[in-house]
Order: structure tokens, then sequence, then C-alpha cells
């Protein structure tokens, strides 16, 4: 088998695992938590994945820097096998909760390995069309999942849920054993006391949107070792995160600008079917629907994107994606009790375009602007800029529904938060320097068989 195709079909199953293993738990989660008990722990069967997924995927780039792509991404795969065989051997709540966080590690050195990996076997102008095929993963498990949950459920145990995963990462551990290594790594020392800085700052950051009590501690401590772990890497000979892509002009207004977009508005799909379903009266399956306008946005926006980059530079294009990311945001402003699904899927569908055309363009910008040996941990950083925006938004945004005096009030409050954000969004676009001859001229074929 060509090794660029098995690659591409090991990358599609990991993330199909790894995407649909979020969502089919949303489904099943009532059930699973009332044969194990400890109901007080729910939340945590979610948290745990997410934090360690989150905090974990900028590791794993910097690590697939040192040691290459095939190690690092193997590893993920063989974590989160194990951890979903855990999983569904749990025999209550406190083991299903550190098993997940086991499984969520596993996903966290997965997860940036698609945009990685595309950035090593492919051109610029190729790069949209493979970025929005990762996409439709994730389309396809959102109506996946839900589906597998409930026959799972009905029909068999809730434990396949965790053991379906079992054969498909065996299968991507199988399709990735042809690839041959397209990237030359640099080896160079790893920075162990940075890793473990960083891990700690970020989860105690993230613990502020989980925990009931003590956030300001949560949030103080997680800050000042976020500050101790800055100053530490300034004086490391090879940093986890190269303090270039800090202070690189360009990559630091991407990071920005996709981190203040997603605190804004890539939380609107957790709340949306709360009104489609309260307000509008639509099904669970009909809310879900109403979801997949932003998948198609996304992918009409992301196929072209490569092509654009090379014709009109970064920044035009992220202007573009935050101007139609600020209509959304007024049309969310504007939502009221007459409006139903076509209103909810345009918004979708323009929210897709925006985060499509911005996504992409990110993530090619942070491989292009890189250099080589940093390929990875400058896509992984970029992504993880996005990852806690969301998880920052998605918080704040629950915070105003669950203080509002009646759920209309709370839903145009949140979504009054995201226009004023998604505007901030904007005005950071301005800030990026177009750099399209980059675009052009770093990347080079690095060999594939």
């Amino acid at each position: 088998m060509n090794s660029r195709l098995s690659v591409m079909i090991s990358i599609v199953l990991a993330m199909l695992v790894a995407s649909m293993d979020t969502t089919i738990m949303n489904t099943t989660m009532p059930i699973i938590a009332k044969e194990l008990g400890e109901f007080s722990l729910y939340a945590w069967t979610f948290a745990s994945y997410m934090i360690t997924t989150t905090v974990l995927s900028p590791i794993a780039g910097r690590l697939s820097d040192l040691f290459g792509r095939k190690k690092v991404f193997s590893f993920g795969i063989i974590l989160f096998l194990i951890g979903s065989l855990l999983c569904g051997l749990s025999q209550n709540m406190v083991q299903l909760v550190l098993f997940r966080a086991l499984q969520g590690v596993g996903a966290g050195f997965m997860m940036p390995f698609p945009a990685i990996i595309a950035g090593d076997l492919f051109p610029v102008e190729k790069r949209g069309k493979i970025q929005a095929f990762f996409t439709a993963m994730w389309g396809l498990s959102a109506v996946l999942a839900p589906l597998l949950g409930s026959l799972f459920v009905e029909y068999a145990t809730w434990r396949w849920v965790f053991y379906v995963n079992i054969p498909i990462c065996l299968l991507s551990l199988l399709t990735l054993l042809p690839y041959k290594e397209v990237y030359e790594p640099k080896r160079a020392a790893v920075d162990y006391m940075g890793a473990a800085l960083f891990a700690a700052a970020i989860s105690l950051l993230l613990l502020v949107t989980v925990v009931e009590r003590g956030q300001w501690w949560y949030g103080a401590v997680g800050a000042l070792l976020l500050v101790a772990f800055y100053y530490f890497e300034k004086r490391q000979p090879s940093p986890l995160v190269p303090l270039s892509l800090v202070h690189h002009r360009t990559l630091k207004w991407m990071n920005i600008n996709g981190f203040v977009s997603c605190v804004a508005l890539f939380g609107t799909s957790s709340y949306i079917p709360l009104f489609l379903q309260n307000v509008a009266h639509l099904s669970v399956f009909m809310s879900g629907v109403a979801l997949l306008g932003s998948s198609v946005g996304w992918m009409i926006a992301a196929v072209p994107a490569g092509k654009w980059i090379l014709r009109y530079g970064y920044r035009p294009l992220l202007i573009i994606g935050n101007v139609l990311l600020v209509a959304s945001g007024l049309f969310l402003a504007l939502l009221n009790e007459s409006h139903g699904f076509w209103y909810v899927f345009f918004i979708m569908f323009l929210q897709g375009l925006s985060f499509g055309l911005t996504s992409t363009v990110g993530v090619i910008g942070s491989q292009q602007l890189a250099d080589a040996h940093e390929k990875g941990i400058a896509t992984s950083f970029f992504m993880f800029c996005r990852n806690i925006g969301t998880a920052i938004g998605v918080t704040v945004m629950g915070a105003f529904l669950a203080q509002a005096p009646t759920f209309m009030t709370g839903i145009r409050h949140l979504f009054l938060f995201g226009l004023i954000g998604s505007i901030i969004a904007l005005i950071t676009s301005f800030f990026i320097r177009d750099e399209a001859e980059a675009s052009r001229n770093t990347w080079q074929p690095e060999g594939t068989t």
C-alpha cells in the first residue's frame, strides 16, 4: 500500500474514534451514571477527558518535532486503546473518571497529527481539501455517535461504547505500519520540567471551568505557574514551546485571533440545541441536524483555502472569516422565540464558513511560518489556543444561562457576549501581517514513497 494513502487511512480512523468518543458520551452517560452510581462525579467523566486532551496536544506536537510523527502518533493510539478497554471494564464512577483521563491523554497525542502530517505530505494548495476531509469526519461522528450509543444501550451494554474503539484503533495502527516517515526529526533534550509546569498550569486553569468552589485559587495558582513556565522556557536550549512562536508577529496574532474567536462563538453548538428543543420545540434529532449547517459551511470554505492563501495571503482571508463570524454573532443576538430551524441552520452555516476559513488558514499559516523542526509544536499550539478559547467560552456562556431569570434572557445575554467577542476577534485580525511570500516558498516536498 502507498505509504501516503496508508497514513491517511490511519489518521481518519483515529480521528473518527476520538471525535465519536466525545459525542457518544452525551447520550449514554445518564445510563452509565445510573448503573455505576456516584452521580456527583457525572461532570468529571467529561472534564477529565477534556483537560488531559487539551493539555497534552501541544506537548505531543513538540515531541513529534523531536522524535518523529509516527512514533508519537502510534503511542497516542495505543494509549487511547488501553484507556477505552479500561473504561469498558470500569466498576464504579471513580474508575471511569480515571480511565477517561487516560483515554484523554491518548486523544491528546492523536488530535494534532491530521494537521501536522498533512503539512508534511501535501503542498499548500492541497491542504485545504485535506483539512475539509478531516472536518467531514467530525460531522460524520456527530451523526453516528448518538445512533451507535442508543443501539449499544438498547441491544447490548453501554460498555460497548468503549469496546468499539478497540478494533478501530488496531486497524489504525496496522494501516500506520507501512507509512514511511517523511519528516526528519531534530533530536534535542526533552524539556521535562517545562512540560510539567505547562501541564500543571493549564490543568489548574481548566479546572476553573469545572469546579464549583475555589475557582479563584485554581485560577491564581494556574496563572502563577504559567508565568513561571514562561520564564523557565526563556532559559532552555530546547524549550517545550519555542519563544520564537510567541514573539513572531504573524503567528502571535493568529494564535490570539484563534483564541478570541473560539471564546466568542465556538461554543454556540453547545447551547443552540437547547433553544431549538425548549423554545422552537424541535426534536433532539432535528436540533442536531441544524448543527450540520456548520459542517457544510466549514467544508465549503476549507476546500479552496489553500489555493486562496497562495493568491491572497493570510491577512485578507482571516479578516473575511472574522467578518462572517461577526455576521453570525449579529444574527444570534437577534434570535427570538419566533425563529426556528432554518434561521438557526443559516447561522450555523455562516459560522461554518467563518471557522472553516480561519481554522484552515491558521493551521496552514502555523506550518508555513515556523521552521521545519518546529512545525509540529506550531500547529498543535494554534489548535491548543483554540481549544482553550472554546473551554472558556462554553463556561462563560453557561454561567450567563444559569444566572438568568428566564431561559430566553440567558440566551440573549450569552449571544450578546458572543457578538462582542466576535467584534474583538475581527479587530485582532487586522494586526496580522500579510506574509503571502512565505506561504509560497517555505513548503518543499520532503519525499514520499
